[in-house]
Order: structure tokens, then C-alpha cells, then sequence
């Protein structure tokens, strides 16, 4: 059918994403006009598609069409109008004027709760079912036939938000295609709406949301989830008569988990937030601290705060609203108010970026008070851990999504387990965040860079928090190695010193530049006379989402997330699927760090879903990537198309490595060993193929035999372990059948190439030789403990070269000679971000990391210069055998 789609909203995106799956043509979208510069979600979905978009602002004025609007309308030649979550009156001349007519989509059972606001009063009069209906439209209030219900139970603590997110939403999508369906193929229902039950409030305004106390408990309950955000219920100034509520029976009662309110049955219920007048919104159980001055009655040793009037000699009187900075105080203000107050309240551990949070004196004085009493308004972290013992210790592993500084189930309560590579069992069920979950961390982020701490805190404060988060992270090292064990293979004293280390390591080198981050001034002569200076500023640009791969899962998080954190950024991480844990972990750490709420999100979840609405969002502004070329171009795509966010991308590797005869045999034995099998060969940057000078080829390969004989393949934990379990089964499977392609090409396999015979995800260290150019192993990654090894002829330079960068990635390399001419001229032909000389997998926090061609473009780590941009940054580590250094840049 040819439908025209009038609505707005996620909820009309998803409609008119499934109209269009379920192959209709969709000849026009009628939405509401931009708001703030920004599209509506359904115009923005369907202009990507080509599809006509109108925004009209209205489409009547004084009750009559707007002739020219159902013009441009009817020219659209719609067989049936769909209107999924339409907020505009629609003349009858248009939802008439189809051969179908026109169906709407309403939250509510019909005929209960007819007009708007329905969910709301879905809640308010306690329904036990609740539900949407399709209907078609007419010119009553909701009053048109229905085609089609669909109904859910109303659970106690469901409030508009849970219980859209829950039900109405996505069946609410799949109930409005249907109905299409029913149109489509004859048979549609038309029942008319009965009058009895019907019901009609009016709409939800703050006029009309007042609370009546005198009820009983689940009636105040039931009408203040029902007034859920908008327009948001109200009552007099609790706060100006400390819990005595006017009109309520018995006072309230102020706990650490909220204010409880008693009905006229004495059954109590429980309020966790209260906003004021001013916008403001606090956690109900900080209702004494964050209140009226009034509420708080100081001692003789907190008046001693008051230092503060002797300190702004300017000001002739301090009072409440008085702002520290704006009356004249600077820095060294701040140091003295500290000192000074420390002098007359020793108990007080006060700081400097205290002053900085709470500038005005009621606020000032509040803050000190909540210190000195031990009530400072911070609430606790609530970890519901997995607890394990292994490896010697207890390991404590949070298991939910991180939004907004706490820990929380997904929507839905949604769930998958993780499985630990060395036996195949599962270690916990982990929160598998949904897309309503990707909106409220980007919300969350968002808010912390808008408008929260983060993006008001000085550059020298964020990486003091940054070298306080790594302090945690080294005092959590042998938990979070041991996590890393566990959950993704590796080898236990490999993830201390890299895994661990280096993410340790790389939250250090960071923190020390967030107060070196500069710009530069221009001399220009455009005008006279020449007293013009122009200057740039580095500002961060946003909220900054990652994803990251499972190789290295903790590390590939430091690695993007500490330079996001130390230009200002805030964070949406989503782990690899199959690796959640030492992210769960660390968020933990950046709480008892003191990164503000929203400055870090974790989202384990699906790359499909979490991934692909991190790509698309409009609030994300930048986007950084680590994983295969194939979803990198599709991450690529969706970045341009939706807002054209920044990104950077770490893609897929082939790296060659070049072995001449002149080397050093025992180095680039050990170091051709490294280059495959480092990590299992779950390795980005691992020599994808070796290649091997013919006189030096066979000695090679017998000396790598020996020393793959050797390889002790085990439990990661095992201390004496040198060879884990693959990640997850999918790899190891395809890792067989990598190596069975290679054997049916032709190529001579050595050793391995098989499963080991024990529990878990074990694969045997493999090697082949003879392996030619055109073959499969030959061009493609296998991203696991395989060494592919050709020959080439003796003193053949250009020949060999031209093979090695045969190929799409552009990673890493690497070269082994004792020619130091030659290993120049090589390292300047090899194709590739890094190039290793007698030496391989040296990377350093310092150093850039990066390629090009398909295998990406960006760079992790070090510092960015502007000429990055237009100039292929290649890096050298070259191993000296002169010199006492290991290596230089």
C-alpha cells in the first residue's frame, strides 16, 4: 500500500521503519517542525530514505484546514494514513481523504482514559491492565472504532516510564504494523466503542496535579508514579516545615532511602527524589541538607565557618545568595577560606575544590555542616557483586549496566550470561542493555558535560581524579588481572603486566596532560593596521562514545577512554559482549575515585543494538572503534549519515614481518614467536604472515618448532601457563577452520591447527609453511595463535616488499636484519602505522598507535599533533644493538 505517516518520535521510527520492512512505500512523512536546530527522529529516519518530509507547524487555524497544508497533502496519494504517536490535530479532510482512511495509535484500552494523558491516568486510578489500542481516527476525542487491542498487567512500582518502555512502546510498534497487515489482506476489524466504561480525564497540567493527602497510601502512591516527570505532581513547601505536610494525617519521615509518607489507612509509601520550585532536584533523603538554611540549626563550632564575611572585606554583608567568586575572591581566597576553617573545625576535612562546588555561602555553609556531621549528601555506591573465590583471593564483580553513577538492571531486566573460556561454564548473568538504555546514558553523559561538575572542573582537577582512579586500579591490579582471567583467557601474569599494567599506565601518562592541552596563535595580515592576534582553543567535544573489542578488555578501554576523559569528554563505553566484566569493575573504581555522576557509562549489550544506536545517536559527537573492517565501514556510514560525528577507527590487520638471513636467529626466533603467539594471537597487531629468507627459512622453521613443542597450554590462571583458551567457542571454531583451509590449499601445516582435547576453548599453537600468495591464510587475519610463514629469495629487497604490502590493512610490520641501512629502507617501504625493527609488539602509552588503508585511521595514545590529519604518522620502534636502550620512536 502507499501510506503516508503522520506522527513524531522514536515510537513513528520504529512505525515507519517496520512499514517499510514489510515492503509498503511510504509516499510522504508529516512530522513537526525542527526543534532547537534539531529534526524529529521519524523526518530524520525517512529523509536518509529519500522519502518526502513536511513540517507543517500546524494544520488548521481557527478551527478551518489549512487549504494550502491538505494541498500538499493529498498530492502525496495515500491509500491509508497511519498515525503513530501524533501530537497535532488532523482535519477530517485529511484522515477521510484516503481509500483506507486513517488508524491512530492510543496508550490506553479504549474507551477507558479517552483524550490525552492516558497513560498517566492509567496509573492514577490504580488499573491492574493497561494496554494501547488501534483504532480509526474520527473527530471525537478517541472515540473511532477500534481494530485492534492489546493489553498488560500494571505492575505495582510501574510508572509511565517503565511501563511504555516495557509494553507499550515495542508492542505498540508491532500492533500498529499489524494492523497495517489487517488492512492490507481484508480484514481489518471496525467494533465500535462501547459506552459503558468509557472515561474521560482531562489533560495532566500542574493546576491540576495538587496531592490530596487525605487518601489512603496506595492512592498517593498510584497518583504520584501517575504524574511521572511531566507535569510532575505537587504539595506545599515540605521543606519550610520540616515533614509537618499540610493536610497529611501524621508526618513524614526522612531515611537515607527517601522520605516516607503515610496515608489515612497508616500504610506507607516511599518517595525517592523532590524537586523545588526553582527546577532543582534532590535525593529525598538529603530533604535536611539540601533544603532551607532554616532547616539546619548550626553549633558553636560550625558558626566558626562564617570566616568566610572576613574574607570578602568588600562586601558589606554576606547572605545566603552571596557567590564566593563573584564578590571578589580569587584562588589564594580559597586556599585561606580552607586553612582558616580547618584551624577553627579540626575535625573538618575540607578541600580546596570544596569552595569551587558550593560558591554560595548557604551553600558553603551546608557543605561543611554535612561533612562535619558525617552526612555529606554523597550517596553510597550499591554493588550487587558476583562474588567468586579464585586464584587465591575473593573477586568481587559487578553485574548491571553503569548509568549515571549507579549500578541498575537493564529495561526489561534483560540478561545473558558471560562464560569463561577455560571451562566453557558460565560466571554470571550480566545486564544486556537495551536501546531506551543507550538513552539514558547518552542523557546522563550529556547532562554531566552540559550542565554537571565535569564540565565545570579545571583541567589541573580532572587529572588529579585520573591519577586517582589509576592509584585504585593498582590496588585492585591482582582482582582485576585475575577478572581478565576469567573472563576473556588471558593469561594470568601476561593480563597483570599488560592487560592491567598498561591500562594503569596509560591513566597516568594522560592525567599529566589534561592541563597541557594548548592551541596556538596565528599571525595574520588581513588588516590594517596589524593589531589583530587569533588564536585556537582545544575545547572537548562532547559525549564521546566507545566500543571496544574483546582481546584486550581492559586495556582497549584505558586506552580510548583516558584521553576522552583527560580533554573533558564524557563516556559511553560499550564492552564486547562477551567481555563485560573488568569494565563493570572499573566503573566501580571511578565512583570511589570521585568522577562526578555521567562522566562514565558502561553498557554491555549487543554490537547490533547498543553498538548501532551509538553510531546513530545525535548527541554523540565522536565515536571511537576498535574491532573488524567489516563493522568499521558500517560504524563509518552511520556516523556520517546521522550527524556526522567524529571517529576513529582501529580496524583488521595482516601484518607481514620480514625476516633477512643477516638477523640475530635467537631474537628473531624469540621475537617471531611473540609477533604470533602474543595473547594467544588475539592480537590486533600480530604478524598475520612471516616472511622468511630462503637460506635462513628451514634452520627457522625447525627452531620455531622446538620452541612451540615447548609451550605449556593450560589454565590461564596457572602461573607456569603460556597458552590460553581462545575468548569464546564462535572463535576457536573458526580458528579450525581456518586451519582447515589452509591444509586443503595446499599449505603445509607443522604443528597444530586443531582443538585441544580438554573443557574449554583450547586451540593449538599452529604453524604453516609453504604457503602462497593467492591463498586464503595468505590474505586474511585469523586473529589467533596461527604462524603463517612463505620463503622468498635470497637478497630479493623489492621483491619481498612488494608481497608484504600486498594487501588492504596497513597495521603493523616488521623487519629482523643486522643491516641497519637495510632495515631503514625497509621500514620506510613497509605500508603500515608501526613498523617494529629487531624487535615486535613494543608498544608504549607514549607512543601513537595507528594505521590506515582498512585497517582504520586515528590514533590511540601519545600525543596528537594537528599534522596527523594530513600526514601518515608511521611509528619505528627499533631495537638498538649498539646502544643500551631497548628502543626509541
Amino acid at each position: 500500500m502507499k501510506i503516508a505517516v503522520i506522527g513524531q518520535s522514536l515510537f513513528g521510527q520504529e512505525v515507519y521503519k517496520e512499514l517499510k520492512n514489510d515492503g509498503h512505500t511510504i509516499v510522504g512523512v508529516f512530522t513537526i517542525p525542527d526543534k532547537d536546530g534539531k529534526a524529529d527522529p521519524l523526518a530524520t529516519e525517512a529523509e536518509k530514505d529519500a522519502v518526502p518530509v513536511f513540517k507543517f507547524p500546524r494544520w488548521r487555524l481557527k478551527g478551518k484546514s489549512i487549504p494550502e497544508v491538505v494541498d500538499q497533502y493529498k498530492a502525496v496519494g495515500a491509500e491509508l494514513n497511519v498515525l503513530p504517536f501524533c501530537s497535532q490535530f488532523i482535519p477530517m479532510d485529511v484522515i477521510d481523504h484516503p481509500k483506507h482512511g486513517s488508524i491512530i495509535y492510543h496508550p490506553s484500552l479504549l474507551p477507558r482514559h479517552r483524550g490525552a494523558s492516558a497513560i498517566n491516568w492509567t496509573l492514577i486510578h490504580g488499573d491492574k491492565k493497561g494496554g494501547f489500542t488501534v483504532f480509526w481516527a474520527d473527530d471525537g476525542l478517541d472515540t473511532g472504532p477500534i481494530l485492534l487491542q492489546r493489553e498488560c498487567d500494571v505492575e505495582p512500582d510501574d510508572t509511565v516510564n517503565s511501563i511504555y518502555k516495557r509494553f507499550l512502546f515495542p508492542e505498540g510498534v508491532k500492533g500498529t504494523v499489524e494492523a497495517v497487515r489487517m488492512i492490507a489482506a481484508g480484514t481489518a476489524l471496525k467494533i465500535i466503542q462501547p459506552e459503558e466504561g468509557a472515561t474521560y480525564e482531562c489533560i495532566q497540567k500542574k493546576d491540576n496535579a495538587k496531592i490530596d493527602w487525605n487518601q489512603p497510601a496506595e492512592a498517593i502512591h498510584n497518583w504520584i508514579r501517575g504524574n511521572d516527570k511531566v507535569p510532575g505532581l505537587w504539595t506545599y513547601h515540605l521543606w519550610c516545615q520540616p515533614l509537618e505536610i499540610p493536610g497529611a494525617g501524621r508526618p513524614g519521615l526522612v531515611t537515607k532511602a527517601g522520605l516516607v509518607l503515610f496515608g489515612n489507612d497508616d500504610k506507607a509509601l516511599l518517595v525517592r527524589n523532590l524537586q523545588f520550585e526553582d527546577g532543582k532536584m534532590i535525593s529525598a533523603g538529603q530533604y535536611f541538607s539540601m533544603g532551607s538554611s532554616a532547616a539546619v540549626e548550626l553549633t558553636e563550632e560550625e558558626k566558626a565557618f562564617a570566616v568566610w564575611k572576613s574574607i570578602l572585606t568588600n562586601v558589606e554583608q554576606v547572605e545566603d545568595s552571596t557567590d564566593f567568586f563573584k564578590s571578589g575572591a580569587a584562588s589564594m581566597d580559597v586556599v585561606r577560606l580552607v586553612e582558616e576553617v580547618k584551624l577553627r573545625a579540626s575535625d573538618l576535612q575540607l578541600q580546596n575544590e570544596d569552595v569551587y562546588m558550593a560558591t554560595t555561602f548557604q551553600e558553603f555553609i551546608q557543605m561543611c555542616v554535612r561533612k562535619l556531621r558525617g552526612e555529606d549528601g554523597e550517596e553510597e555506591l550499591v554493588v550487587d557483586y558476583v562474588e567468586k573465590n579464585v586464584n587465591n583471593m575473593t573477586i568481587r564483580m559487578p553485574h548491571q549496566l553503569f548509568i549515571n553513577g549507579e549500578y541498575v538492571d537493564a529495561e526489561g531486566g534483560k540478561t545473558y550470561k558471560t562464560i569463561n573460556p577455560t571451562d566453557g561454564e558460565p560466571i554470571c548473568d550480566v545486564s544486556l542493555a537495551q536501546i531506551s538504555d543507550v538513552e539514558k546514558a547518552v542523557s546522563a553523559a550529556k547532562e554531566a558535560f552540559d550542565e554537571g561538575e565535569w564540565g565545570k572542573m579545571n583541567p589541573r582537577d580532572r587529572g588529579r581524579l585520573m591519577y586517582r582512579l589509576a592509584d585504585l586500579m593498582e590496588q585492585h591490579q591482582e582482582e582485576l588481572a585475575t577478572i581478565e582471567s576469567i573472563d576473556s583467557g588471558a593469561v594470568y601474569t601476561l593480563a597483570l603486566k599488560t592487560h592491567v599494567g598498561m591500562s594503569i599506565q596509560t591513566f597516568r601518562y594522560f592525567a599529566g596532560w589534561c592541563d597541557k592541552i594548548q592551541g596556538c596563535t596565528i599571525p595574520i595580515n588581513q588588516a590594517r593596521p596589524n593589531r589583530n592576534i587569533t588564536f585556537t582553543k582545544k575545547e572537548p567535544v562532547g559525549v564521546c562514545a566507545i566500543v571496544i573489542p574483546w582481546n584486550y578488555p581492559l586495556m582497549m578501554l584505558a586506552w580510548k577512554t583516558a584521553a576522552c576523559l583527560a580533554a573533558g569528554n564524557t563516556v559511553v563505553l560499550k564492552p564486547a559482549q562477551v567481555t563485560p566484566l573488568t569494565a563493570l569493575k572499573f566503573a566501580e573504581l571511578t565512583v570511589r575515585a570521585g568522577f562526578p555522576k555521567g562522566v562514565v557509562n558502561i553498557l554491555p549489550g549487543s554490537g547490533f543494538l547498543v553498538g548501532q544506536r551509538l553510531s546513530d545517536h545525535p548527541d554523540i559527537r565522536k565515536l571511537g572503534f576498535t574491532g573488524s573492517t567489516e563493522i568499521g565501514k558500517q560504524i563509518m556510514k552511520s556516523c556520517a549519515v546521522s550527524n556526522v560525528k567524529k571517529v576513529s577507527l582501529e580496524l583488521g590487520g595482516k601484518s607481514p614481518l620480514i625476516i633477512f638471513s643477516d638477523c640475530d636467529l635467537d631474537k628473531a626466533v624469540r621475537m617471531g614467536m611473540s609477533s604470533v603467539f602474543f595473547n594467544k594471537g588475539e592480537n590486533c597487531i600480530a604478524a598475520g604472515r612471516l616472511f622468511v629468507e630462503e637460506s635462513l627459512h628451514d634452520t627457522f622453521v625447525q627452531r620455531v618448532v622446538e620452541e612451540v613443542k615447548k609451550m605449556r597450554i593450560g589454565d590461564p590462571l596457572d602461573r607456569s601457563t603460556d597458552h590460553g583458551p581462545q575468548n569464546h567457542k564462535a572463535h576457536m571454531d573458526k580458528l579450525v577452520e581456518y586451519a582447515n583451509t589452509g591444509v586443503k590449499e595446499g599449505a603445509k601445516l607443522i604443528c597444530g591447527g586443531k582443538q585441544v582435547g580438554r573443557p574449554g576453548f583450547f586451540f593449538e599453537p599452529t604453524v604453516f609453511t609453504n604457503v602462497q600468495d593467492n591463498m586464503f591464510i595468505a590474505k586474511e587475519e585469523s586473529f589467533g595463535p596461527i604462524m603463517i610463514i612463505s620463503k622468498f629469495k635470497n637478497g630479493d629487497v623489492d621483491g619481498v616488499l612488494k608481497r608484504a604490502n600486498d594487501t588492504e590493512f596497513g597495521l603493523a610490520s616488521g623487519v629482523f636484519t643486522r643491516d641497519i641501512s637495510k632495515a631503514l629502507y625497509v621500514s620506510e617501504k613497509l605500508k603500515a602505522g608501526t613498523v617494529f625493527v629487531n624487535t615486535y609488539n613494543k608498544t608504549d602509552v607514549a607512543a601513537p598507535f595507528g594505521g590506515f588503508k582498512q585497517s582504520g585511521f586515528g590514533k590511540d595514545l601519545g600525543m596528537k599533533d594537528s599534522a596527523h590529519a594530513c600526514l601518515i604518522n608511521v611509528v619505528l620502534f627499533i631495537y638498538l644493538f649498539i646502544l643500551p636502550v631497548s628502543c626509541i620512536t
